[in-house]
């Protein structure tokens, strides 16, 4: 009690500040907690006589406070002072908040003084801290006690109803709902709860009071206008008005527990009777059952089928799936009710219950193991009988099947083993007759473990004594008969077909060593007959002398083969020897080759007819071979002679256009000599066009006596007559040139030694970078514009080189134009005068229009003189004209 008291301290302490405080924020809530709390208190003081008026007022002398406190607790208080004076009333008051105190409550703020001065705030507190202490701290709703208990126990008693949600102690009552559940849940009679409804909380509110003050003695401590005019009811004076009702109905409950319990007792005492009776008639029943169950079950009277031990198999698996489990629940039962009985008997201080003589619960135990040992002998009984009856149709149908097996095995087996089909077979057929009976003798040999098994199954049969025994032994016999021949013939079988084998494979080693010498031999007869048939093609005297040698040694071969063919021969005639000896039956020919003995004699003969043939045709290609090595002689001396020659002139006329002796009339002279000389070769060069055709018709290809072929004679022929000819038109132009320019001769050495020079490869010709580099070394400076202007006008057709003739004509037209432009700068320095500088427009009206035009085509590239008109200095144009070398 300490402990809780200990525990609630401070839960006290909180609500009366909690009071403190809400009263100072709203009135209202204080003239319901006056209210309440006075109904509170009267509905106690009544008990004593007496009541109050005014809360605040009426204990302020703390008698009627002492009284209120000696009613709730049942405790007396210290006697109290019955004078008049101050001091008298603070002492009455201290004895009973020092008694409130005693019950573990601790007050804050609350003294004697401001209770005898008629404080309503702490009067109200001092009177909820009783309520909470004696009202509401005791309740108890599972686990959870005061507040928290009120409010589950208010939880629990509306759940069931609609439209209420009691979750606090203040608006969730405001509708009226709750206190009419809470007096319909245990009074039902007074409140028609269906009629109520949550829109009419006025009606809610004063139907619950009036109910519950006319019948159940609750005090109206609330009127329903102070809660539905309220935002949120004070939550003390409704936990207050709820305890009321928890306390008025629990005292009702208590009450009605009582008269239950009575009831309880009688109901029990009569409970009692009837299990004993049910007892009684249940051991009985079940006693009988045991009694005429056991001689069945201990019945071993075996049967002869396994139909009729399954009939009694499926018997007790109805007894014990169908008429033992409801005895079962019926033996459970029983001792059920005994023990419960006797449970009961005890708890009522009533006296043990005593069944009839044999009917106790031992008495049934004992009856039942008897039951169980019977029914457990007659199920290991039932077993043994079917297993025996099983292993007897076991073993029935396994000989029946095994026996079927081996028959439908053997079946043919006699007349296979009968046949002589070795008689016409082949090697290869014997050996794999032999493999099959290989085969059939290891199957045979596995088929003697079932041999051994259906006779070991007919011995246990007649051990057993099973009922058909005769007829299983008759087929067994059968069987191991059977069986003893087939051993026989499968021996006899072993020995035709090995000596068959032994005669065959002395006739196949003799097939494949003739098929081993024929088929090379035949391809050594096919090779020569394809050889001495060959169209041979030669070109030199040597080749159809390497033929006619191969040839020769060819020819010394022939004794030898001869001697192999014979041996040949001897081989087959061998093989018909031990055909007609032993009398076998050749089922064929050879297997290893498809050469007959007639093939190769037919073979042979052939390759003797064609030697003599081969011999005349090497003979005759020998002499056609020796006629054209004279022919490619006689080509090959003037081919060598007329080569070189032209070569040699190609070379003089070359120097003769390079070199520079004499003038050009004396060069031409001398080119026209070498012309002459040239045509006079022609005759030699007709002849030996005379012999190259004779070497085309005799079809000669090549010639090891010369380089030179009548082709390459041809081409350097036309190239000397095409080479002179343009040389000397070359020179005739030169000429031209000199006299039309007025080139003196040694400006013309000059060209012709600048030209030679730069000629590294010795062509005639400069290429684009020889070119470049000629021009550079006579004093030109140009950009890559002006030189691609250049190798415009030298070479038009763009093949990449410059000719001699190109050059002189391109350094002449240069020469006449620097003397142009000498007389223009004598122009623009008359025309220019003091002022160094001459405009365009003077340009053109003061010199000639050649003149003028030049001038300008020089200056543009470098003054942009066409876009941007303007003066023209000195310096400007002798730059354009010159170039940044000649300034």
């Amino acid at each position: 009690m300490d402990h809780y008291d200990s525990q609630q301290t401070n839960d006290y302490m909180q609500p009366e500040e909690d009071w403190d405080r809400d009263l100072l924020l709203d009135p209202a809530w204080e003239k319901q907690q006056r209210k309440t709390f006075t109904a509170w208190c009267n509905s106690h003081l009544r008990k004593a006589g007496t009541q109050i008026e005014n809360i605040e007022e009426d204990f302020r002398d703390g008698l009627k406070l002492m009284l209120l406190l000696e009613v709730i607790s049942g405790e007396r208080l210290a006697k109290p002072e019955r004078g008049k004076m101050r001091v008298h009333k603070i002492s009455n008051v201290n004895k009973a908040l020092d008694f409130i105190a005693s019950k573990g409550v601790k007050l804050v703020s609350i003294g004697a003084e401001e209770i005898v001065d008629g404080n309503a705030k702490m009067t109200l507190g001092m009177i909820w801290t009783i309520i909470l202490r004696f009202a509401i701290q005791d309740i108890s709703v599972e686990e959870t006690s005061a507040k928290e208990g009120l409010l589950l126990w208010c939880q629990r008693k509306t759940a069931p109803y609609k439209n209420v949600n009691i979750q606090n102690f203040h608006i969730s009552w405001k509708d009226g709902l709750g206190f009419c559940a809470l007096i319909h849940r245990h009074r039902p009679e007074l409140i028609d709860y269906g009629k109520l409804r949550k829109d009419d909380p006025l009606t809610n509110l004063n139907t619950a009071f009036d109910v519950a003050e006319r019948f159940l003695d609750i005090p109206k401590m609330l009127d329903a206008e102070d809660i539905v005019g309220t935002a949120r009811p004070d939550e003390k004076a409704i936990m207050t008005y709820v305890s009321s009702f928890y306390h008025a109905f629990s005292g009702a409950q208590k009450a009605e527990t009582a008269a239950n319990r009575i009831c309880k007792v009688l109901a029990v005492n009569q409970e009692n009777e009837q299990l004993m009776e049910e007892y009684e008639k249940l051991a009985s029943d079940l006693l009988e059952w045991i009694r005429r169950t056991i001689p069945w079950l201990e019945n071993r009277a075996p049967e002869n089928t396994m139909q009729a031990m399954q009939q009694k198999l499926e018997d007790f698996r109805d007894y014990r799936r169908l008429h033992k489990p409801p005895k079962v629940q019926e033996k459970c039962q029983l001792e059920i009710n005994f023990n419960t009985l006797q449970t009961k008997l005890r708890l009522s201080n009533r006296p043990a219950f005593m069944p009839s003589e044999g009917k106790m619960v031992s008495d049934i135990n004992n009856a039942w193991g008897g039951l169980e040992q019977a029914e457990k002998g007659y199920e290991e009984w039932l077993l043994n009988e079917i297993r025996r009856l099983e292993r007897l149709d076991h073993l029935a149908e396994k000989f029946r099947q095994k026996a079927s097996i081996h028959e439908s095995w053997t079946d043919g087996k006699e007349a296979m083993l009968q046949q002589k089909d070795y008689e016409t077979a082949t090697l290869s057929e014997i050996k794999a007759l032999l493999k099959k009976h290989e085969a059939f003798e290891s199957d045979l040999a596995a088929h003697q473990d079932r041999v051994e098994q259906i006779a070991a199954i007919a011995q246990e049969l007649n051990e057993l004594d099973y009922y058909d025994s005769p007829s299983v032994n008759a087929r067994c016999q059968k069987i191991c008969d059977q069986w003893d021949n087939l051993g026989a013939l499968t021996q006899k079988r072993r020995e035709a077909l090995e000596r068959t084998e032994k005669l065959l494979e002395t006739i196949d080693q003799l097939y494949l060593e003739y098929a081993k010498r024929a088929a090379p031999f035949n391809n050594w007869m096919e090779g020569a007959m394809e050889d001495l048939q060959d169209t041979f093609i030669v070109h030199t005297i040597e080749e159809i002398q390497g033929l006619t040698t191969a040839h020769e040694q060819f020819k010394a071969t022939l004794p030898d083969a001869d001697k192999e063919r014979q041996a040949i021969l001897g081989i087959h005639n061998e093989v018909s020897k031990i055909v007609q000896t032993y009398h076998v039956n050749m089922a064929g020919t050879n297997p290893y080759t498809t050469i007959t003995p007639q093939e190769i004699n037919g073979k042979w003969d052939h390759v003797r007819q064609l030697v003599p043939r081969r011999d005349q045709a090497l003979m005759e290609e020998h002499a056609r071979q020796q006629h054209n090595e004279r022919l490619r002689k006689q080509f090959g001396a003037q081919a060598n002679v007329i080569g070189p020659w032209i070569q040699t002139k190609m070379e003089e006329i070359g120097r003769i256009s390079i070199e520079m002796h004499g003038t050009l009339e004396d060069q031409l002279n001398h080119l026209r000599q070498y012309e002459k000389s040239i045509v006079n070769y022609k005759p030699k060069i007709d002849q030996l066009e005379g012999d190259h055709q004779q070497i085309q018709e005799a079809l000669i290809f090549d010639n090891k006596h010369t380089n030179y072929t009548m082709e390459h004679i041809r081409v350097g022929w036309e190239q000397l007559l095409t080479t002179i000819a343009r040389t000397i038109n070359e020179v005739e132009n030169q000429i031209l040139t000199r006299d039309a320019k007025g080139i003196s001769q040694e400006q013309m050495n000059e060209f012709r030694a600048s030209f030679n020079h730069f000629d590294r490869k010795k062509t005639g010709m400069l290429d684009c970078e020889d070119f470049r580099t000629c021009l550079i070394s006579i004093g030109y400076n140009m950009g890559e514009a002006e030189f691609g202007r250049i190798m415009s006008i030298v070479d038009p057709n763009r093949i990449g080189v410059v000719t001699f003739q190109a050059f002189i004509d391109f350094m002449s037209r240069e020469t006449a134009d620097t003397d142009t432009a000498d007389q223009v700068m004598a122009s623009f320095k008359i025309l220019a005068g003091d002022k160094n500088y001459i405009t365009v427009d003077e340009l053109r009206r003061e010199l000639p229009p050649d003149q003028a035009e030049y001038c300008i085509a020089r200056m543009a590239p470098y003054t942009g003189l066409d876009s941007v008109p303007g003066a023209l200095d000195y310096m400007s144009f002798s730059t354009a004209l010159y170039g940044e070398s000649d300034l």
